[in-house]
């Protein structure tokens, strides 16, 4: 299935998934040549809870993007603990790229780095390099001194101490000045160079120091940079650079051989490109290792990852991460004490340590799948409840309509019918 010594190796495994696929065969024959690395077995859409109707179904509505013109192509997969049960690739690779859709096709994920580097993070917990409730200012100094812009823009003092934990949760006071152009603070960030690839992950947490916080550690939940500045505490804690460190954490151990920060000039042509709004160029080499939005991925190599999640931290006998620190980090920590106004889905979920909490469907209160998206349309959670797994993949920035919300709708639809 996955031995891509040449691109064109890469395209004719990919025809022996999607027949394997369509067969409801084992895709062992097809696997990399360490099968020790290689998990990913194929099986019918029944080992998901689902049939042959209700695939056709998510076919259909991701086939009905492309016709609209919305995205080039789309991936989609659900697997449980052991097996892929369903494998949908539709449409190329970008708007003037005939190749199709592939588990190799590499995406930019944005902020589905978040749920890798918070693991990496509690990985170093286990080994007692780091803990969630030492402050930041341990690791970069600048942090012991921080303050608040609170109302009419007055600065002050800050009267919390800023945690590890704080950036896990979001509950740290950093804001994304990107999508907040319009405050003052705002401003203060981009002009800061906060949305800057040509600096470190540590001088860009240096630079955020500087600056106020939105309010006071710990006290609300507000989307950030605070996993950009997670990155740089995981460098100074293992004396490692982000990109060394999770290739030697999670990508080696996992086989995750096409997940990286930079794409090499040989991979360039299983990039995804986007029709609608402008993305990344990670061809490009800079200083920065964004651990909250910087990786590239393919669907194969994020789905070696959702496999270790579902179970418990386990990937085909090796164990990264201690099942109950996975279920730590599956804990609520908005709750009813933090201030959730800035929470993307109101009262719906929770945010727990680098994963959101979600319901299975969003007009539902109960908490039951952990993962989260990406800002280019890619998503991915874990459903224990019905012990399964999806990894879903586009390419497309500014589009209407929330594709990968639609995705999850269309499948919790085929569920339950």
């Amino acid at each position: 299935m996955f031995a891509n010594n040449t691109h064109g190796k890469h395209r004719q495994s990919s025809i022996f998934l999607a027949l394997a696929l369509s067969l409801g065969v084992s895709a062992a024959a097809f696997a990399k040549p360490d099968a020790s690395i290689s998990s990913l077995q194929m099986a019918g859409p029944s080992a998901v809870g689902l049939d042959a109707a209700d695939v056709q179904a998510l076919r259909a509505g991701m086939q009905a993007s492309i016709d609209a013109g919305q995205i080039p192509g789309a991936i989609l997969m659900v697997a449980n603990k052991d097996q892929v049960g369903v494998l949908e690739t539709v449409g190329t690779q970008g708007p003037n790229d005939a190749t199709p859709m592939s588990t190799e096709t590499i995406f930019r994920i944005y902020s589905m780095s978040k749920p890798i580097v918070s693991i990496a993070a509690m990985m170093l917990v286990e080994q007692g390099k780091l803990a969630i409730e030492d402050p930041v200012s341990k690791y970069i100094p600048e942090y012991a001194h921080l303050t608040v812009m609170g109302e009419g823009e007055q600065v002050r003092p800050a009267l919390n101490t800023m945690t590890v934990e704080n950036l896990l949760t979001h509950e740290s006071g950093l804001i994304y000045g990107v999508f907040d152009p319009d405050s003052e603070l705002g401003k203060m960030y981009l002009e800061a160079g906060s949305s800057s690839y040509a600096i470190s992950a540590l001088e860009l947490a240096r630079r955020l120091a500087a600056l106020p916080l939105r309010f006071e550690p710990g006290t609300k939940w507000h989307y950030s940079r605070s996993t950009d500045v997670l990155g740089a505490v995981l460098e100074v804690a293992s004396g490692k650079p982000l990109d060394v460190l999770l290739d030697e954490m999670i990508f080696t151990p996992l086989g995750m051989d096409d997940t990286s920060f930079y794409i090499p000039a040989s991979k360039a042509a299983d990039l995804a490109e986007p029709i609608y709004g402008s993305v990344t160029t990670p061809l490009v080499k800079e200083p920065m290792f964004s651990g909250g939005g910087g990786l590239n991925s393919t669907t194969e190599d994020y789905a070696r990852f959702g496999f270790m999640l579902i179970n418990g931290g386990e990937y085909m006998g090796t164990r990264l991460i201690k099942e109950e620190t996975i279920a730590l980090m599956r804990q609520p920590k908005i709750g009813t004490e933090v201030d959730r106004s800035s929470f993307f889905f109101g009262n719906a979920g929770d945010f727990g340590l680098g994963f959101g909490l979600m319901p299975t469907q969003m007009g539902k209160p109960e908490t039951a799948t952990f993962g989260w998206d990406g800002a280019a349309g890619t998503a991915f959670w874990v459903d224990p409840t019905n012990e399964l797994f999806v990894v879903y993949m586009i390419q497309a920035r500014d589009v209407p309509g929330g594709l990968n919300f639609r995705a999850r709708t269309a499948l919790y639809k085929e569920l339950a019918d």
